[in-house]
């Protein structure tokens, strides 16, 4: 059984996971110029990887559950449940969590998109699948994408920031 929007969902995946792949180069770059990883170049890393992975699922999840033959109405319902119970966790925490790490929260730019918008999309999207409403899918898709963009955009500004940090060299071993 082909769900609605199927195609999209594996779509959004792909480019998920290839996002994925792109960040940890270009998070790569200062190390392999010779500068040592900051916490917060770490931070981002594992941040940026673990919202993907949850993204991803959430576009795989919905095809999982047509592959048992689960009424459509009810794939969207647990999908909805699967994917915002874990991405609302990691947004909401998200300030506390990297005050944690790096020792102050997140700029503004970044708490106002990723934490406070891709919140209150994820949480509407919540209620309006399990209210059982018309375009169920369509919200469900929408919110994948737009909490996904969400993470592309606290990566651009964090990667900005990063870029503007003083490199700390790495020491290399003396030649023997």
């Amino acid at each position: 059984m082909e769900i609605k929007g199927a195609t999209l969902l594996y779509t959004l995946a792909g480019l998920m996971i290839t996002f994925a792949g792109f960040s940890a180069l270009l998070l790569a770059v200062r190390p392999a110029a010779g500068a040592r990883l900051s916490l917060l170049d770490r931070y981002l890393a594992k941040t940026v990887m673990t919202y993907i992975f949850v993204l991803t699922a959430a576009a795989l999840v919905p095809a999982l559950f047509a592959l048992y033959d689960v009424q459509e109405t009810w794939i969207w319902r647990g999908s909805a449940v699967l994917f915002a119970l874990p991405m609302l966790s990691l947004q909401v925490t998200y300030p506390r969590r990297r005050r944690k790490v790096i020792g102050k929260g997140p700029p503004p730019a970044i708490f106002s998109v990723f934490v406070v918008f891709g919140s209150a999309v994820t949480l509407a999207m919540l209620g309006y699948v399990l209210d059982g409403l018309q375009y169920s899918a369509a919200a469900y898709i929408t919110a994948l994408t737009i909490d996904f963009f969400t993470v592309v955009f606290a990566f651009v500004i964090a990667l900005d920031v990063i870029m503007q940090q003083p490199m700390e060299v790495s020491e290399r071993p003396a030649p023997h």
